[in-house]
């Protein structure tokens, strides 16, 4: 016989299923590959836009590919989406 009580373990596991999905810690992330210019550009664009204090905005990632172009990841809180 199978109860439909939850217990807090339920709960738990719901919700860390939900965080792994969105990448387990709860921050955004936005990657780009664009030109030299353009990616500074779009890099500043993003941190003007979620600032540093209010949404914990950084380049959590960036490489120079072997055509030139920058591969980066934006990170930030989803704070007031």
């Amino acid at each position: 016989m199978r109860s439909d009580r939850r217990t807090p373990f339920d709960t738990f596991r719901r919700a860390s299923g939900a965080a792994n999905e969105r990448g387990g810690d709860g921050y955004r992330r936005e990657t780009f590959t664009l030109p030299l210019d353009a990616a500074r550009a779009k890099a500043r664009e993003f941190l003007d836009r979620f600032p540093k204090a209010a949404y914990m905005t950084e380049v959590e990632h960036w490489r120079q590919l072997d055509d030139g172009q920058i591969e980066f990841t934006m990170r930030r809180l989803p704070t007031a989406d």
